[in-house]
């Protein structure tokens, strides 16, 4: 086998809506060998992973899997399932995967693995290849390194520890997504934003963007925190701090035996040692826990059993009680033997990987087996219980019980009180009693902590008893009922127009006073200022917008490459519109035919939401056929009102944006069912050079179309729309006028076949005189794209001029040029009338001086910001001349094409 690329997709992506690795997997000589036909590979494969049976594969009960294998299936497929299960063996659970051949490339399959964490995903892909190569017997494929299951296994727990979020955080995350809210992690840690925008909100664990700093600085000192309860009357044990093992044993003294001696402001149960009866283990206490902290506090001990009482907000969710880490004797096994089958459960893990911890035999579990004369090897009598931790915390190997049916109301006030006091909105309240289901206040019992971030692990997942969804009151604290997560999004993509059409949205959203967060090729814009220049249309760029937290409504051009790059970078969108789809970019990322560019496009169609707008061309037939993907309703747009297909939508009560043809012109007009709405005249829209500019026309039917559909009013459209203009300040290099000279200047992106004839429309309606044409072409264009460019410039340029740009992506100087010259002159145009400058401005420059009176010159701009500047500034002095383009920011090396 032979892996010829690996991508990862962080978002939806045509591969799927989740986040995915994709490997393009080369079987070479396998794909003549399914599994069915290498003696002994099957069952050595099941030996060695027998969790396997329990996939379902396509026949969607377990041993399918099996099935498929016995009955014969490709490596690719193997791969996919091996991928996946060692994932879940490691702690990151995932099911999604398939794979599918690649047309026209025999053997070729693109393997589809989802994961949760992606460098344990990236990881198990990498030795999913590799242990199955190493199964294979001799013949088949070249020698390999032998492979160690177990240790591979191990090492990948361990990285999964390091990277995955832990229990309590993805419990808030995995809540979250159940309601919609949209989660993105801010840090390989447990920093995570819950929603977008304005209404975005973060959680460190259980830390919520709404605690208190001051309540988790008062939680962490443990003799501050005892104080603060005492004198508010709330149950706590005698305590003094001590700052010397004799000052320890003095304070044990005073206030009686036994202690607990424990560090001020750690957590976890680290260093902290119970139920000490002399000044022997009082001073070994103290020095272990010094170790951890300088501050360490001495407190009087108290009987019973050790509870968690969760409150989030103002109530109790959960109580666990926690019983440390012990084994059960059996009257054979030594307490090391009952260890070890202790931690061979497969609930537990390493630290919070899973939902119990292994336990680990160190300081504290000694002392406890010093303390009973024991030692690993002794042998328990059948059923005797005993402890090797001090507390039951789960992250040393403790157990939880859950209580929560049975605590006493007044032990739940308590602890309600106990962490208003603190100030905490989410809060564990470690309460030793004998029967938390008595009162405290009959029975005693005292708060021995209050934690700030407390675990949830204990009460999602108990090891006795109904676990509770403590995640969903946090979801609930920081996202009342009614609550909005997101800001209005719309994602917007096609071949031509959508950097205009995502303009124009963006200035009408404005225009009804949102701060609006735009993504295009030229940028990210701020409520309107550029803060990042570059090609900004991928996913990157979407992430930056929906993390800004002043941002109230985002627009978000989708380009293609993104898409194919790294998938999207939201998961969800309000609106999703695909304007057009023309012969661009084919050849490139393995795509070679408009329909299947129609195939990537669509993806912003499909995650629109179902309550959402799907915008659509009605006049593309490619366009046209998205609606059958989009689970949102569908609203039209049309440049023909007779149109049956969209009169039929609109009859049917749906949403459509049509021109209508009147006497005084043509008026761009809203139909929601029975309602029509004539909104503005396209002579009245200046983006659309007085209706001459067809191209604008749609977009700004498309703009209007897709403001209506985020609820934006008719009027503040009508106004958005009115205000708009092609000036390069709104749109640079996209149909900006000049007309300071004696001859009319047009700067233009336009760089494919439908925008070359787009803009050959408007040069028939503009010209006065000649047309003279500066005119480029992408060097990843196939040949014929580039010929097929010269054939349309040479159907209305009477002058031309070729250029290249500067990035020749792969082409040789003046190749494109060739290429587009004799394009034109099979299109007829004589070899007179074309002109080759390599230099794009030095190409401007002289189709300027060739311009006369009433000529009109357009120029396809690579630098659209230098070529502005040598139009505005030709014939002049340029001494005082300020680059309009000039930016500090620059695009991040993710972005680049």
């Amino acid at each position: 086998m032979k892996l010829l690329e690996t991508r990862v997709y962080r978002g939806p992506s045509p591969y799927g809506f989740r986040p995915l690795v994709r490997m393009l997997l080369d079987l070479e000589t396998l794909e003549q060998h399914p599994s069915d036909a290498i003696p002994g590979f099957v069952d050595q494969l099941l030996l060695a992973v027998p969790t396997l049976q329990e996939h379902g594969c396509s026949y969607g009960e377990a041993g399918g899997f099996v099935r498929r294998l016995r009955d014969g299936t490709w490596f690719g497929h193997i791969a996919e399932h091996m991928a996946l299960e060692l994932q879940c063996l490691a702690g990151t659970p995932v099911t999604y995967g398939k794979t599918r051949g690649v047309r026209g490339r025999e053997g070729v399959y693109h393997v589809i693995v989802s994961f949760e964490e992606e460098r344990v995903g990236l990881r198990a892909c990498e030795l999913s290849l590799q242990f199955l190569q190493s199964l294979l017997p001799e013949g088949f494929a070249d020698k390999v390194p032998a492979f160690d299951f177990p240790a591979e296994l191990d090492e990948l727990a361990r990285l999964a520890e390091r990277v995955a979020l832990g229990p309590s955080t993805r419990s808030i995350v995995d809540e979250a997504r159940r309601r919609g809210i949209p989660t993105l992690r801010l840090n390989e840690r447990s920093l995570v934003q819950l929603g977008w925008g304005v209404h975005q909100k973060r959680i460190q664990a259980t830390i919520t963007s709404q605690t208190s700093h001051i309540g988790v600085e008062i939680a962490q000192d443990k003799e501050l925190t005892a104080s603060l309860l005492a004198r508010a009357g709330l149950p706590t044990p005698r305590h003094e701090r001590a700052h010397s093992a004799e000052e320890a044993v003095a304070v044990a003294e005073r206030i009686g035996f036994p202690v607990v001696v424990k560090p001020m402001d750690l957590s976890h149960g680290r260093g902290v040692a119970l139920n000490l009866a002399d000044g022997e283990a009082v001073k070994d206490g103290f020095e272990k826990a010094f170790e951890l902290s300088n501050y360490v506090l001495v407190e009087k001990f108290c009987k019973g059993n050790d509870h968690r009482v969760l409150v989030i907000g103002d109530r109790v969710v959960a109580v666990a009680e926690r019983v440390p880490g012990h084994v059960v004797g059996d009257g054979v096994a030594t307490i090391s033997q009952l260890v070890e089958r202790v931690n061979a459960d497969p609930r537990r893990g390493v630290g919070h990987e899973k939902m119990l911890t292994r336990i680990v035999i160190d300081h504290q579990a000694t002392r406890l087996l010093a303390l009973a004369n024991f030692t690993l090897a002794t042998v328990l009598p059948m059923g005797e219980l005993f402890a090797l931790r001090s507390t039951g915390n789960l992250s040393t190997g403790g157990t939880a019980v859950d209580r929560t049916d049975v605590i006493h109301p007044d032990n739940a006030q308590i602890a309600v009180r106990a962490a208003k006091v603190i100030g905490l909105d989410v809060a564990g309240i470690d309460i030793v009693c004998p029967d938390i289901s008595q009162s405290l206040r009959e029975k005693g019992g005292v708060i021995v902590e209050v934690n700030a971030a407390p675990g949830f692990r204990m009460h999602v997942a108990p090891t006795v008893g109904r676990g509770r969804n403590v995640a969903a009151p946090v979801i609930d604290l920081l996202f009342p009922k009614g609550a909005a997560s997101r800001i209005p999004t719309a994602a917007i993509t096609g071949t031509n127009g959508k950097t205009t059409t995502c303009r124009m949205v963006a200035h009408i959203l404005k225009m009804s006073g949102k701060r609006v967060g735009l993504t295009t090729t030229d940028g990210i814009y701020v409520d309107g200022e550029r803060v990042l220049q570059g090609d900004m249309t991928g996913p990157w760029s979407a992430r930056v917008v929906l993390t800004d937290p002043t941002l109230e409504a985002a627009v978000l051009e989708t380009a293609r490459g993104g898409i194919l790059r790294e998938g999207l970078g939201w998961d969800r969108c309000d609106v999703g519109c695909v304007l057009n789809v023309s012969a661009d970019h084919l050849g490139l990322r393995g795509i070679d035919t408009v329909e299947e560019m129609a195939f990537i496009k669509q993806l912003v169609v499909e995650v629109a939401h179902e309550e959402g707008t799907s915008v659509l061309n009605a006049d593309d037939p490619l366009t046209r056929r998205m609606a059958a993907r989009s689970e949102a309703k569908v609203m039209w747009f049309s440049r023909d009102p007779k149109d049956e297909f969209v009169r039929d939508h609109v009859q049917a009560g749906g949403l459509a944006a049509v021109i209508e043809k009147g006497v005084n012109g043509d008026m761009l007009t809203l139909y929601e069912g029975e309602r029509h709405m004539p909104l503005i005249w396209t002579h009245l829209i200046p983006a659309t050079l007085e209706g001459k500019a067809q191209f604008n026309v749609e977009n700004a039917l498309a703009a209007a179309a897709v403001a209506y559909a985020l609820g934006v009013s008719l009027e503040h459209i009508r106004q958005g729309l009115r205000s708009f203009t092609t000036s390069f300040f709104h749109t640079p290099g996209r149909c900006n006028v000049f007309d300071e000279h004696p001859f009319r200047v047009i700067v233009d992106y336009g760089h494919n076949a439908a925008a070359l004839k787009a803009m050959g429309e408007l040069v028939r309606n503009m010209r006065k005189k000649r047309a003279i044409g500066v005119l480029s072409g992408a060097g990843d264009r196939r040949d014929e794209d580039l010929v097929e460019l010269g054939k349309i410039a040479g159907g209305f340029f009477d002058v031309l001029y070729v250029k290249d740009d500067t990035n020749l992506r792969g082409r040789a100087p003046g190749e494109i040029g060739r290429l587009i010259l004799a394009g034109a002159a099979s299109a007829g145009m004589p070899e007179a009338q074309m002109r080759v400058e390599v230099d794009e401005l030095t190409a401007t420059r002289k189709a300027l001086s060739e311009a006369e009176p009433l000529d009109l010159v357009v120029v396809f701009a690579d630098d659209a910001a230098s070529v502005w500047k040598e139009v505005i500034y030709f014939g002049k002095d340029r001494s005082h001349a300020v680059d309009a383009g000039r930016e500090t920011s620059k695009r991040p090396e993710s972005e680049r094409a």
